[in-house]
Parts: C-alpha cells; sequence; structure tokens
C-alpha cells in the first residue's frame, strides 16, 4: 500500500541535491557550446518563413512525441500517431492506448509552444506539476498504473500528484516522499532564478536533478524532457523546429549512462559536467540536422521529386509540383494566384489545390485563407529523410 507522505520520511536534505550549477572550473567549454548553440539556433530560426516555421513544428512535435515515447520503451508509428490526431484509432487496444498516449504529449507540447509555459515557469513546482497533470489526465486509464516489480501490487498514478511511495529506478533509489517538497523547493530557487545564458547551460543540470528527484510515480522522464523543452524553446527562442529528444533517443545509450553516473556521483562536478557537454552538443547536433533537411534548394529538389513521381503515377494532376514550390517559397499562397502559378486556367488550378489538400500536403484555414504547407509525417521519409528511423515508415 501507498504510505502516508508525513511517514515516508527519510530526512534528507536538500543540499545532498548539490552541485546544481556548474563551478568555474567547467564553464569555459561549456560557455563556448552554450555560444554556439545560440547562434546556430538563431540563424536556422532566421532563415525560414514564418508560415514554415509553422508547419516545420507541427511535424517536429509529433517528432518529439514519437522519440521521447521510445526512449521509454513505447513504440509508436508516427504515422499512427498522425493518424490519432484525426482522431482514427487502431482497433488493437494496446496500439490505441500507445496512440492516445502520443496524442497527449503532443497536446502538452501544443500547449508550451503556444506560449503555456515561460522557462522561468518550467522549472517552478507548479509547472512541473502542471506539465505532468496535463499528460496524464489525457492518458487512457490502463497506462495509468504501475506495478511494485517485487510485490506486484498495482498502484494508479495520480495526475499532477507528487508520489507518495518509495521509488526505485535500477540501481537508483529516489528521495523519500516525505522529502520532495523541500527538494523541489529548493529546486525551483535555484533554476528559476538564472539568467539567460545561464538558463541554458544549467539545462541539462536540472533535467537530470528532476529525474534524481523522481517526484512523480510515472511520467518522469516525459516531463524532464518536455520541462527542457520548454526551457530551450524560451531562452534559444527556437520555434519548436528542432528537437533534443531525438539526440537523446538516437544516442539513448550514452543519455541513460549519463544520468546513471550523475546518479552515482552527486557530490561531484565532472559528471554533471560531461552531461551538460552532451546535451549542448546533442541541441547544436539536432540543430544541424534540421538545417540541413530544410535547405531551400534540397527541400525543393524532395518535394518536387516526389510530387512529379505522384503525377507518373497519375496520383497527383501534372504541375502539382509548381503549387508547392510556389508556397515553399512564399510561405503562403493566396487561392486566387494559384491559376497564375500553373497558368492553365482557374477551374484546373482548383483540380490541383485540391488534390494536394486531399493529399494532406497543404492546409488552410479556410476555404478563403491562403494554403500553407504540411509535413505529413507519412512524406518524411521522401521529404525529410532521417527524420524517424528508415524502419518505423
Amino acid at each position: 500500500m501507498q504510505q502516508d507522505i508525513q511517514a515516508a520520511d527519510r530526512g534528507e536534505l536538500p543540499p545532498s541535491m548539490e552541485p546544481m550549477l556548474l563551478g568555474d572550473r567547467h564553464r569555459g567549454p561549456l560557455t563556448d557550446l552554450t555560444l554556439d548553440l545560440t547562434q546556430k539556433t538563431a540563424a536556422f530560426r532566421a532563415s525560414l518563413p514564418a508560415s514554415i516555421v509553422a508547419s516545420l513544428a507541427d511535424l517536429v512535435r509529433a517528432m518529439n512525441c514519437y522519440y521521447s515515447n521510445l526512449i521509454e520503451g513505447h513504440h509508436t508509428h508516427p504515422v499512427d500517431i498522425e493518424r490519432a490526431l484525426k482522431n482514427e484509432y487502431s482497433t488493437d487496444t494496446h496500439k490505441r492506448d500507445l496512440q492516445l498516449e502520443a496524442k497527449a504529449h503532443i497536446a502538452v507540447q501544443e500547449w508550451i509552444d503556444g506560449g503555456g509555459l515561460s522557462c522561468r515557469a518550467a522549472v517552478t513546482v507548479g509547472g512541473i506539476c502542471e506539465i505532468h497533470r496535463r499528460f496524464c489526465e489525457l492518458l487512457p486509464e490502463d497506462l495509468l498504473w504501475t506495478e511494485d516489480p517485487k510485490t506486484q501490487e498495482r498502484v494508479r498514478v495520480v495526475p499532477g500528484e507528487l508520489r507518495t511511495s518509495y521509488a526505485k529506478v535500477g540501481r537508483h533509489i529516489a528521495i523519500s516522499p516525505g522529502a520532495l517538497p523541500r527538494f523541489l523547493k529548493r529546486f525551483e530557487e535555484v533554476y528559476a532564478s538564472t539568467g539567460r545564458t545561464e538558463a541554458i547551460l544549467s539545462t541539462a543540470a536540472a533535467h537530470h536533478r528532476l529525474l534524481w528527484m523522481h517526484p512523480f510515480l510515472d511520467g518522469n522522464g516525459r516531463v524532464a524532457r518536455l520541462m527542457s523543452h520548454a526551457v530551450l524553446l524560451d531562452v534559444l527562442d527556437t520555434g519548436s523546429v528542432w528537437s533534443v529528444a531525438r539526440g537523446l533517443a538516437r544516442n539513448v545509450q550514452k543519455y541513460k549512462e549519463h544520468l546513471a553516473n550523475c546518479d552515482l556521483n552527486m557530490r561531484g562536478e565532472e559528471e554533471l559536467a560531461s552531461f551538460t557537454k552532451f546535451f549542448l552538443t546533442v541541441c547544436i547536433d539536432q540543430v544541424a540536422f534540421m538545417q540541413s533537411l530544410v535547405q531551400p534548394d534540397l527541400l525543393r529538389t524532395r518535394i518536387l521529386h516526389w510530387a512529379n513521381q505522384e503525377s507518373k503515377r497519375s496520383q497527383l494532376p501534372p504541375k502539382s509540383g509548381q503549387i508547392l514550390e510556389a508556397v515553399l517559397y512564399r510561405g503562403e499562397l493566396p487561392r486566387g494566384d494559384a491559376d497564375i502559378v500553373v497558368g492553365t486556367g482557374e477551374r484546373q488550378a482548383r483540380r490541383i489545390v485540391s488534390a494536394l489538400l486531399e493529399k494532406g500536403v497543404l492546409t488552410s484555414e479556410n476555404s478563403r485563407a491562403p494554403l500553407r504547407l504540411v509535413f505529413p509525417a507519412a512524406l518524411a521519409g521522401h521529404w525529410m529523410p532521417g527524420l524517424f528511423p528508415d524502419q518505423v515508415l
């Protein structure tokens, strides 16, 4: 049975979580990485039209969700994630539950991306609990239950509430539930008061310290990665067009090794500095990767090649590529300009636009609103190769 939080307190004190920030000895090279990440993020964001940022962010949310859940051992096909967003669910109960989990993750990130959680708020007790609440309250009932591997006792996760029982993750024994309020208070005091550069530099440290506390019965990994996403979104103004989760998942063994090493060496800075270097390097790699995918000439070539192939297979009308190219370069295309772009008359232009809307590669707010590009997960292998592992598409 769950223990009363007042009784389940071993008396641990917040100084056992120190150091929470890195000292001067490690700051030189790591500050250089922080500056490099800041410059690369700004350059990438500035290179994208506003409408492309919005469309790309939609795809990156699905990507972030896929990789973050994959780290937890939950594999949901990217196309199934996209279907879930359209309320199209598998008849298989387990797959449907995972689709709902993915949809929940995306809903929380969309809330964050929309300004629901600032950098400072993301590292407060209230912000952390709000991330957990919003995620878990959308989960199917079967995913809200955990089982003690020794006693086989099943305990229900309460959205947004701190755990009231002891927890062990691998070899790490987390602090007692009664200690959580005072540790989280110290966590907030430190990380919510940092400046912009320090917030970037300390993202990895905050990420680890939150996981080390293990504040919730379940869902801690997703909460930590969403918290880190919120911090980087705010302080770097990322536009949500890249995700650290992909890099962490592709280096999952190193990621988990760094976390475990930090668990075992809490009192020293070496492991925390090593994890910070790893984390910042992963971020820089992901910015570079996404920038390589959306280089205008390369992206144009891939999209037009796909459109031409679809036209040859009679899956799209001829000249569909010209509409896509116009939207790609302009960011959005007024519907009245479609016939000018294709030069075939209004009726044929409407036919092409309708086909592209049906394919899910164009969208608009209503029948009169401008057209903008969509990056469907189903076409990621053609348009943005490497975004997802080849075997899942």
